[in-house]
């Protein structure tokens, strides 16, 4: 079976990986162009891009596939590598481009995503943050029939994964990454010899995965400890959830709720103590203890290290200021 591959990142280029462990021809990669990265701001390939160059795999990056779109020319371009592969079926997994209807029906077996939820729940662009964001006790990937609709297509295989307490989105992710690769080879492998079942999805239990926000780094201590907590690990590792104390940025890289309820009337985002094994902010329920934290331009530290540098007080109040984080 030949297989057209598009992707971009990291979960992507882990899935590319395992088709070709498996012996899977991959004669074509799409993924998006170079992108400036860094202090220099360099041009850097994608993950997926440097797995198809490694292997010597043809490389297209057309900006669009749209025809009739603004770069009708990368996409005509598209168009020709992706007839010349004469390919049985196109995998895409997190590429980052719409697909339009003569991309879908190219391949003989059309187009399998692997999708980082167990749809219905968490369609669209970032379901494992949300998923830790909102306590789900499970997540998943599901390998779908991709159609015209966003993440709407027949299931094909799906597989459940549950998420650890101490799960960030990285960790979460790379849990993922790993299980997305085993399922789109189990997936292929089924296809040809036919015995993929499609699926419909379910019309009960919908929810959408909207793309994180810088806007939502800062955090409103207003809400319960247990939301705050879920929300510092949901925004690691990008942007990073953060706070602002005395006019400065800090990111908040790790925290846990605290059993002690007798600090509860300290004022919501006040410190409530300053101990070496973290400190104590109380929220709209609950104390939540902040234990790695990161200064502008430092690195992440202990909270009893950030303690000391910055000298903090207890009644000292975070998060006054409101707007977006940088």
């Amino acid at each position: 079976m030949k297989v057209i591959f598009a992707g971009t990142p990291e979960f992507a280029r882990v899935a590319l990986e395992a088709l070709l462990r498996a012996g899977f021809a991959v004669p074509l990669v799409l993924t998006q162009p170079d992108r400036p990265a860094g202090r220099g701001m360099q041009l850097h390939a994608s993950p997926v891009k440097a797995c198809a160059l490694e292997h010597g795999i043809a490389v297209a990056q057309p900006r669009s596939l749209r025809l009739d779109g603004k770069f009708g020319d990368d996409a005509g371009a598209g168009r020709t590598a992706i007839e010349a592969a004469q390919a049985d079926v196109m995998v895409v997994a997190a590429y980052g481009l719409i697909l339009p209807q003569w991309v879908l029906d190219a391949p003989r077996l059309g187009c399998l995503n692997i999708h980082a939820s167990l749809l219905p729940r968490w369609r669209g662009a970032a379901p494992i943050h949300r998923a830790i964001e909102a306590g789900d006790a499970q997540t998943g990937v599901t390998i779908m029939q991709m159609d015209a609709g966003l993440d709407t297509g027949d299931m094909l295989l799906a597989e459940s994964l549950p998420i650890a307490a101490q799960d960030t989105t990285a960790s979460l992710h790379d849990k993922l990454a790993t299980l997305g690769g085993q399922l789109i080879v189990e997936a292929l492998e089924l296809a040809a010899c036919g015995g993929l079942v499609p699926r419909r999805q379910p019309q009960e239990g919908v929810t959408y995965a909207r793309k994180i926000d810088k806007a939502e780094a800062q955090i409103d201590w207003a809400q319960s400890a247990q939301d705050i907590e879920r929300k510092v690990r949901a925004l690691d590792p990008a942007p990073g959830a953060a706070t602002l104390l005395r006019g400065e940025l800090l990111k908040i890289w790790r925290s846990e709720i605290d059993s002690d309820s007798r600090l509860l009337d300290a004022g919501f985002g006040r410190i409530c103590f300053v101990r070496p094994e973290g400190i104590g902010i109380a929220t709209a329920s609950g104390v939540l203890r902040l234990t790695e934290l990161q200064r502008p331009g430092g690195k992440r530290v202990g909270a009893a290290e950030c303690a000391r540098s910055l000298g903090l007080q207890v009644g000292e109040q975070l998060g006054r200021q409101t707007g977006p984080a940088a």
